[in-house]
């Protein structure tokens, strides 16, 4: 399969996702361990999905948060896992340049979205703990809902740039990903083996790194001064309920966080290459679990 999409000699228009590169034995084994954790994180997202609206106790900036973050879930395991579960029985397991474009241009929305859903959730602890007499006068319903509206549309405004300079690049060459979705990185080294394209790696570069770096040391801040404050909590009971609540949110942030550095930052070649490919999908899956 490789060998036939090597040196093509016109404009590609398709792609080629290898996916996992593994015996068919092994493929069956992942597909079934997949579609379980798929299926669990559907159903355990759409309930929380529909437990938000349903009770009026849950209609807090919080659990506001938490339900879009659910729906976000939703959307954003659909952006790939589907098209990859369908490509470990597919022989050809070709992707058109079109739809590759659209799920980067989703997957990579999406993820910018959930960066500001998280840096949300960590201002509302911040307030309510280091703030609590301006926390009703902040938080209000009007105020709630500009910051959910603020979150989907400026995630979905962040990575419109990269994509549109991503449509603008030649692949003239190689159409074969080593990935199971279209990834940034795999798209700007295809492209850059028909020509120099520093100005758009350095802006797609730029702008992912500004966005992870800028939200992660916003949330550590926040949560930092939190602790800090619940350090001094009289009431063993008091510290222990403001714990258990930050701790289940630091353990979506550093999941989220850890991913991004061992996908996109960490250098790796041959098994770390898999086990990039195999963190990019755990992480897509598994956070609902760890969400409070």
């Amino acid at each position: 399969m490789t060998s036939e999409a090597k040196n093509l000699s016109h404009t590609v228009t398709e792609f080629i996702l290898l996916g996992f590169r593994c015996r068919w034995e092994i493929q069956q084994f992942l597909f079934s361990i997949f579609f379980v954790m798929y299926i669990l994180t559907l159903f355990g997202n759409m309930a929380i999905v529909c437990a938000v609206p349903w009770d009026h106790r849950l209609h807090t900036l919080m659990y506001i948060l938490l339900g879009n973050f659910s729906f976000l879930e939703i959307c954003y395991v659909n952006s790939d896992v589907p098209n990859m579960l369908v490509n470990f029985f597919s022989k050809t397991k070709t992707i058109s340049f079109s739809q590759c474009l659209l799920q980067l241009y989703f997957f990579f929305s999406l993820g910018t979205t959930e960066c500001l859903f998280l840096s949300v959730m960590a201002y509302d602890p911040f307030l309510a703990i280091c703030h609590l007499l301006y926390y009703l006068t902040v938080m209000t319903n009007k105020f709630c809902g500009s910051l959910v509206i603020f979150c989907w549309v400026y995630g979905f405004l962040w990575f419109l740039i990269p994509v549109i300079l991503v449509t603008q690049l030649p692949f003239c060459g190689s159409n074969v990903i080593d990935d199971f979705l279209c990834d940034l990185g795999p798209l700007l080294d295809l492209a850059s083996a028909c020509v120099p394209i520093p100005r758009t790696a350095l802006i797609c570069g730029a702008m992912s790194s500004l966005l992870i770096f800028a939200t992660f040391f916003y949330i550590i801040g926040s949560y930092t001064l939190v602790l800090r404050d619940v350090m001094q909590v009289p009431s063993a009971a008091g510290q222990k309920k403001a714990f258990s609540t930050c701790s289940s949110q630091l353990a979506v942030v550093f999941l989220f966080c850890g991913s991004v550095k061992i996908t996109y930052v960490s250098p790796g070649s041959g098994q770390g290459e898999g086990m990039q490919k195999f963190t990019t999908f755990f992480y897509s899956v598994s956070t609902p679990f760890s969400t409070p």
